[in-house]
């Protein structure tokens, strides 16, 4: 016997976390009963287990997907407002069965997704403690000094709570509607809900367009909005070794420098 988290995980369904939620909303049926006890068991063997009406196959080959999710695409399986989702833009290229996001962009970011079937995968890649590099390309208002910058580099305090260092650079100035506009390269090692916008709030420069360029040792490359490419074994063997090694965040920590990586024109 099995627990039911682990084995939607398992199966590609959800992470362990979110398939906590699913029992708890009653959408995990076992035997033709509802389950809603989180620590409930089952043995995949015998009992036949459905979440949503979908009966769970635990034989199915993992499978690993990069997206450059478009601006104004929805980072879920499904949305109650009929928005277009990612997994859309997976069908619409050809990639079936049930896969899922790890982690999430903001409906008006674009840029890099991983999406895999893979539960067990996505739990490591997205928890906490691992502080995987994530790099983004933000379009802001106006052009940052070097002072504010810095304040970036050292952390600003975003809903009561000071982030952790992050490796930041002005790339670029460009010429906008409204006067200058600077590209700034931002990696950060926490995944706050809307952090890198916040952060630039904080330092009065806010974001115009931003674009996840990179996911750990992941890169966009020549990855185009709406494109969909598999990531090879040796790339997962590649992001995992990322996950083994935690950065040290304590004072005396300096963040790495920001890797330069290849840009199309447009940014978010």
């Amino acid at each position: 016997m099995i627990r039911l988290n682990k084995l939607l995980s398992q199966a590609g369904v959800a992470s362990r976390r979110l398939a906590d939620q699913l029992i708890a909303q009653g959408r995990v049926v076992v035997n033709g009963h509802v389950v809603s006890e989180l620590g409930a068991k089952a043995d995949p063997t015998r009992d036949f287990i459905k979440v949503d009406g979908r009966r769970l196959k635990f034989d199915e080959t993992k499978q690993y997907y990069l997206l450059y999710k478009p601006a104004g695409v929805v980072s879920t399986r499904s949305d109650p407002q009929q928005r277009e989702t990612v997994i859309d833009l997976l069908s619409k290229r050809g990639v079936r069965g049930y896969f899922y996001p790890v982690g999430r962009l903001d409906y008006d970011s674009e840029g890099l997704l991983l999406l895999t079937n893979d539960g067990e995968f996505a739990e490591v890649v997205t928890h906490p403690r691992h502080q995987l590099e994530r790099a983004y390309e933000a379009r802001v208002l106006g052009v940052p000094d070097e002072h504010e910058l810095e304040r970036l580099r050292k952390g600003v305090l975003i809903e009561g709570r000071r982030t952790l260092e992050a490796g930041v650079s002005l790339r670029r100035v460009l010429k906008g509607k409204r006067g200058p506009e600077g590209i700034v390269e931002i990696v950060i090692r926490e995944g706050r809900n809307r952090q890198v916008r916040l952060m630039c709030d904080a330092i009065g420069h806010p974001v115009v367009q931003l674009t996840r360029t990179r996911i750990g040792s992941l890169k966009i490359g020549g990855l185009k909005p709406g494109q969909v490419r598999a990531v090879s074994a040796d790339e997962i063997k590649a992001l995992a070794k990322r996950t083994t090694s935690p950065p040290r965040t304590g004072s005396g920590a300096r963040p790495p420098k920001p890797t330069a990586t290849p840009r199309r024109s447009r940014e978010k």
